[in-house]
């Protein structure tokens, strides 16, 4: 464990309310950036906002602007981030090369807004201008009828105007003048260094493959691939698939039989217990209460004949995580590309998933007058809670512990 540190600095509309916070990397507690390696430092921001100290502690319910460098643009599947929550900031040492330009398009077709950092206008940047929804002007760097040109240049009903690094009085009430939409600078306040303590490395690692195994894409062959990665893993799943416990006919000599012969949801629900359980400095105990409600909600949906109650097994396994990673449950799942139902469930106990995951938390905490379960009386209830129970610690024991 060690101290991390975010620098937030405002940003402000028109009547001076704070509309979103700029994110800056520090170091330390110095105010000041240091930056060496662009691409690390974009990266420590990121992981320190979202899996480290989380991003509602540090902008609560206003938008997060993240400087990215030319690497964050070109290359896919670099960024995995909310997108009605972050403004991505393309830093004005950045060439609109066609790489560039791609990368942005893309972006922005996925949903995210997009911000030109440091502008200062130049023919070659016109593909970016269009696809800009902000553009941040550095009032330090021009003079006022320089200002003036960009704001007569760029101004448009789409394009909202920003200016930065606003020092006085004067100089605001020449942007206000202007009609630009934000302002952001030392006259309004310093950036304000946020600390945290950092998550182990074990948990970021963990989450990654959460990840990777809950990808609804992933081939039985990539499956395999994964868990071989993990010689543990391997030993233990092929361990618990030739045990008492699941009583297979004949025995399983390789981690591709079992997938082939048990299905794929099935192994993929079992490596996910294991990587739950290698969280560093957290409980067993932990891991086996999410096993219960996992078990659990999958009991009752099996007894309702709901299709796919695999997936009540997810959520009821996932409804730990929190706990697990010392994160709240929105910032996880920016991270693990679950159907929208599921998540929904996970935040907001939401649908018939939700519904009932909300039903196996009340039974878990004893508060009887929560628990509404539609067609289900109370005795099928107990029994899926029981025989989740005697599942829970079986497994742990065959799958889990050493």
């Amino acid at each position: 464990m060690g101290d991390i540190f975010i620098g937030r600095q405002a940003i402000y509309d028109r009547k001076q309310g704070v509309y979103a916070y700029e994110l800056l990397f520090r170091p330390a507690r110095q105010n000041t950036a240091d930056v060496i390696d662009g691409d690390k430092a974009t990266s420590n921001v990121i992981v320190n906002t979202f899996m480290e100290i989380g991003l509602e502690k540090i902008v609560g319910d206003k938008p997060a602007f993240i400087n990215l460098t030319r690497t964050f643009f070109v290359e896919e599947n670099t960024i995995s981030l909310p997108r009605d929550r972050v403004v991505l900031e393309l830093l004005e040492d950045i060439k609109a090369d066609e790489e560039v330009v791609e990368g942005v398009k893309r972006l922005r077709q996925q949903g995210y807004t997009i911000a030109l950092d440091d502008f200062i206008y130049h023919a070659s940047l016109q593909p970016l201008v269009e696809l800009a929804d902000i553009i941040k002007i550095d009032v330090m760097a021009l003079s006022h009828d320089e200002i003036r040109d960009h704001v007569a240049l760029l101004r448009k009903p789409s394009l909202r105007l920003l200016a930065e690094k606003v020092e006085t009085r004067e100089e605001l009430d020449f942007c206000m003048e202007l009609g630009f939409d934000y302002f952001q600078g030392y006259f309004f306040s310093q950036p304000k260094i946020i600390q945290g303590r950092r998550l182990p490395n074990n948990r970021l690692a963990i989450l990654k493959l959460l990840s990777r195994l809950q990808d609804p894409d992933i081939t039985p062959e990539a499956l395999e691939n994964l868990i071989a990665q993990d010689v543990a893993f391997s030993f233990k799943i092929l361990r618990y698939v030739n045990s008492a416990a699941i009583a297979l006919p004949r025995k399983i000599d390789s981690i591709r039989q079992a997938v082939v012969i048990l299905g794929m949801g099935l192994i993929r629900s079992w490596t996910t217990l294991l990587a739950m359980s290698q969280v560093d400095d957290k409980p067993t105990e932990l891991v086996v209460i999410a096993m219960i409600r996992a078990k659990m909600a999958e009991n009752m949906a099996r007894a309702r004949k709901e299709p796919d109650p695999d997936v009540y097994f997810t959520v009821g396994l996932f409804s730990a995580l929190d706990a697990l990673m010392d994160n709240s449950m929105e910032e996880i799942l920016t991270q693990l590309p679950l159907a929208e139902h599921i998540s929904e469930a996970l935040l907001h106990h939401s649908g018939i998933h939700g519904k009932t995951l909300s039903c196996v938390l009340a039974y878990e905490r004893g508060e009887w007058e929560n628990i509404q379960c539609d067609t289900m009386d109370s005795t099928a209830i107990r029994d899926a809670y029981l025989a989740a129970v005697q599942w829970a610690n079986e497994t742990c024991q065959a799958l889990i512990n050493d």
